[in-house]
């Protein structure tokens, strides 16, 4: 749709530009609700929150690991088997006591 509009005008100008900024100003708040709406379906998409989404960092599902050895004169002592030997574990161990020895009721 062409529009010739040197044949307006001064009034008529003014008038057209009023309605093309409010036309485009109708036009953005659209876009914005559509791109609010496109962000939070894609996230529900690959189930993460917005916030997720755009900061790029998902939460971590974190499994807990079930603890293999236990203190025997503590039970509330507890290792999982990884990482670095607590101290209750060495000073069994220097003491002549297996990790066997130590092992869990519910790991052996």
């Amino acid at each position: 749709m062409t529009m010739d509009l040197s044949r307006l005008s001064l009034s008529e100008l003014k008038k057209l530009q009023q309605d093309v900024n409010v036309l485009i100003s109708n036009h953005s708040k659209e876009a914005v609700v559509k791109a609010r709406k496109d962000i939070l379906e894609i996230a529900q998409s690959v189930g993460l929150t917005v916030d997720q989404l755009l900061n790029g960092k998902p939460e971590k599902s974190v499994k807990k690991v079930t603890a293999q050895y236990e203190n025997p004169k503590n039970t509330a002592e507890q290792w999982t088997g990884r990482g670095r030997k607590p101290r209750w574990i060495i000073e069994a161990i220097e003491s002549g006591a297996k990790l066997e020895d130590l092992k869990t009721k519910a790991a052996s």
